[in-house]
């Protein structure tokens, strides 16, 4: 807790002397307020007065307006307390320094339980406090505070209006009223309304325009109309896929009862227990989970459920609104800003008691959490790849401590972290139990996996990027009337062009990244900052090099479109190729338009990246290929295998999930890989015995933690110079020592104090005309490493154009 130690300014912009009462009057009320300034250098709220006329309108949420500086500042209450003391931080604080907050801008916008969760993931994660909290506030844009002609300041809202719809409905004289004979319309309304209100847009949807019809009934006393809060995006997510039903089965598996089992343990218990439901693909996880958030109803509480993919959400809430009807609420990015703060005000009201939705869901006003659930736990979209980096099972899991309620997770392929910790026991003082579900209902069995060795067939001359295998299965399907899912996790048509000559790469103007072609619109695009640039502005790439000018530019690997195109050029025309990557689904709605264009074609394959790989069911699909398996194998990252692994087997699992037997086809150059033989063998421990030996000797999670910081300027020597002095202060920090790599070759099995890698390069070194330099920590699983951090950044100070990202838990090394 800071003081606010600063002279005050009235509402209306004078000077004003202090409220506060004198020792001999009753004691004040006092607040903790968060001043609504993103940086690290306000890590704690600051002490303010309540002035005895607003005592008991402030409350735990509301935003205020006080006086910081030479300037009036936004914050938000987040602890009250009848004396100073009872304030935390606020020893030594004199009385008299204390400002008073000057008005009250708004009504509760968050709970206590939600400023406590902010304030943890600012020291957590090493964040602006202000940017924590604001995960918690309503949707919309960045609050702002605004001066109006008069001089009074109030809180800028955004420019989203709430919905409203129009309800007639028959009055009490109207029920007996019998319209005339030749009154058609008016027949029409009395009908519809026989059974109850109904909006003025479904009455015109079934029967045109009624408004003339209902005026007259209006005026006659026989129906009346009256505006009620209307919640856009609540049809949004609904799908015509038919796999998005969730049809109550007549009797659970063995597995999904021992699941059940374990979430009321977790529930009895009220300690935030974690219970981790490693189920193979198709084992029927979704079904424990509708039928826990069942029992959660039914005591009166809400549940959350993320899900890691936009892409899944069509399908997952249809499932959960099949079972909960209008209880389910869907949040994520792809809403538009009207439906988002829909969505947001049914949860606080309580009209959903089931939110789905992807890591934003989790900071919805739940009311009464009682169960929170994350699906495909090991998915690396639950990291947050910008302030406040957080990582949302982290979260979920200090939540559930809090709410006293369980988290559970779900994965056919869980994290390291997560197996690391059930193997444990416990973490962090809650109870981790896992639960294996090996089995599928209904008697399906996994698919068989065929391995097609790449060097077998250039060898004996194929040059197609289908293998023999990959091609019979397909054109047995085209015979058979099925359907395929194809993945091949790179987009655009080409990664990148290479001049024959000179051997020039195009690269982008604002970073250190070659240029991905895409034949359709005919343009060189980034995948790192955006920039996009046209065949007829950019110094053509399609038929001269920009630096020889020679015409043979060579595109170089596959993308997405250009295997479009080769299927395109091998099945016949009535068997539908549907493409779902970044590229195609863009516009709105645009992944659950393609799923349901894939699921109403009678045969079809359905190419994608990694978002087809999971959570997708579709019993008509009995194969699945995978174009090239390497891809996803040699990236510079501890974690490659892990997540080559999981991508692999996720994928896997789309096929044979209906009555018909499922084949897998996957195209490698490297068949003796342990991630291939894994997988190829449904035998995850040939994998992760392998990855577990290789992390210990390495020294990497989950036997360490990792801290990534990187330090980013315009000016190259400014930005090396200052992350040089920045891993000195942390070396010298953590006692000198630097070299971890000296420590795991000689085979410690546990870290006995935080190391330095680095500082070096970054692997993309310029980025949006940035140029960047990063170093690594590893400490010890318990080490309060975010305090260290931040100690030791505050007392280098910043410096002017450079930037510093400090990455707790980090799955971009890049």
């Amino acid at each position: 807790m800071r003081q606010a130690n600063l002279f005050d300014i009235g509402v209306d912009g004078a000077s004003e002397p202090s409220t506060l009462p004198t020792a001999q009057a009753d004691p004040p009320a006092f607040a903790s307020v968060l001043v609504d300034i993103p940086t690290r250098a306000l890590a704690e709220p600051f002490a303010y007065a309540v002035p005895s006329d607003m005592s008991g309108r402030v409350q735990v949420g509301c935003a205020v307006l006080v006086s910081f500086g030479n300037r009036p500042a936004l914050g938000y209450v987040v602890a009250l307390a009848s004396s100073l003391a009872e304030l935390p931080g606020t020893e030594g604080l004199k009385l008299s320094s204390v400002k008073p907050v000057r008005t009250i801008l708004t009504d509760p916008l968050f709970s206590e339980e939600s400023a406590e969760l902010a304030l943890w993931m600012s020291k957590e994660y090493v964040a602006a406090p202000a940017e924590c909290l604001r995960l918690f506030l309503p949707p919309g844009a960045s609050p702002r505070l605004k001066r109006d002609e008069d001089g009074t300041y109030r809180l800028e809202r955004p420019t989203t209006r709430e919905a409203s719809a129009r309800w007639v409905s028959l009055t009490d004289a109207g029920r007996a009223f019998e319209p005339p004979a030749r009154a058609t319309r008016q027949r029409q309304l009395v009908q519809a309304l026989s059974a109850g209100p109904v909006t003025t847009r479904e009455l015109n949807a079934l029967y045109t325009d009624m408004s003339a019809a209902i005026r007259t009934l209006e005026k006659k006393g026989v129906v009346t109309v009256e505006e009620r809060r209307a919640w856009r995006g609540v049809a949004h997510g609904e799908s015509r896929l038919s796999s998005a039903r969730a049809e109550v089965p007549e009797q659970l598996t063995e597995g999904q009862r021992s699941a059940l089992e374990a979430i009321e343990r977790a529930r009895a218990a009220q300690a935030g227990d974690v219970v981790l439901i490693d189920g193979v693909t198709g084992s029927g996880k979704t079904e424990v989970y509708l039928s826990a958030i069942e029992r959660v109803l039914t005591s009166g509480r809400s549940a959350c459920v993320l899900v890691p993919e936009i892409s899944l959400t069509a399908q997952t809430v249809g499932r959960f609104r099949s079972r909960f009807g209008d209880a389910v609420a869907v949040f994520h990015s792809r809403l538009s800003a009207g439906e988002r703060l829909d969505q947001w005000d049914m949860v606080r009201a309580g009209a959903a008691r089931v939110v789905v939705g992807a890591r934003s869901a989790l900071f919805c006003p739940h009311c009464d959490l009682g169960l929170i659930i994350i699906d495909e736990e090991h998915e690396q979209s639950y990291k947050q790849g910008s302030a406040p980096r957080y990582h949302a099972r982290e979260v979920a899991a200090e939540m559930a401590r809090r709410y006293g309620c369980p988290l559970v997770l779900g994965s056919a392929t869980p994290s390291a972290e997560a197996l690391a910790r059930c193997r444990r026991g416990s973490f962090n003082g809650q109870r981790w139990e896992r639960v294996e579900m090996l089995e599928r209902p209904g008697g399906a069995v996994l698919p068989k996996i065929v391995v097609a060795d790449l060097r077998r067939e250039f060898a004996s001359g194929s040059r197609s990027m289908f293998s023999k295998p990959l091609y019979d299965a397909l054109m047995g399907v085209v015979e058979r009337r099925e359907k395929a899912v194809l993945l091949h996790n790179r987009r655009g048509f080409a990664p990148f062009l290479m001049c024959r000559e000179c051997g020039c790469v195009p690269t982008c103007k604002h970073c250190s990244t070659a240029l991905t072609y895409h034949e359709r619109t005919h343009t060189l695009e980034c995948h790192t900052c955006g920039s996009v640039y046209h065949v007829q502005a950019y110094p053509s790439p399609a038929s001269r090099c920009p630096q020889c000018g020679s015409p043979y530019l060579a595109k170089m690997g596959v993308g997405t479109q250009q295997v479009e195109d080769a299927l395109l050029q091998i099945l016949p025309k009535d068997v539908a190729v549907i493409r779902m990557d970044a590229d195609s689904t863009r516009g709105k709605d645009g992944h659950a338009k393609l799923l349901e264009e894939f699921d109403a074609a009678e045969c079809a394959v359905l190419l994608g990246t990694q978002m087809i790989a999971k959570g997708l069911d579709f019993p008509e699909v009995t194969l699945v290929g995978v174009v090239n398996a390497d891809y996803a194998l040699k990236m510079p990252d501890f974690r490659t295998s892990e997540r080559a692994y999981d991508l692999l087997e996720q994928v896997a699992g789309r096929a044979g999930r209906g009555e018909r037997p499922g084949e897998v086809i996957i195209q490698t150059y490297l068949p003796h890989d342990p991630v291939i033989r894994a997988v190829a063998a449904h035998d995850r421990s040939i994998f992760t015995d392998h990855d577990r030996q290789m992390r210990s000797d390495a020294l990497y999670p989950p036997y360490v933690r990792l801290a990534h910081v990187v330090v980013s300027g315009p000016e190259r020597n400014a930005a090396e110079r200052y992350m040089r002095e920045l891993g000195s202060a942390l070396t010298e920090v953590f006692g000198g020592a630097s070299d971890a790599e000296a420590q795991a070759v000689a085979h410690l099995s546990v870290l006995t104090q935080p190391v330095v890698l680095g500082p070096a390069p970054c692997v993309i070194e310029r980025a949006k005309d940035r140029y960047r330099f990063h170093l690594l920590v590893k400490s010890p699983v318990d080490y309060p490493i975010s305090q260290a951090l931040s100690a030791t950044l505050a007392a280098v100070g910043e410096r002017r154009g450079i930037s510093v990202i400090i990455d707790i838990d980090p799955y971009d090394l890049m």
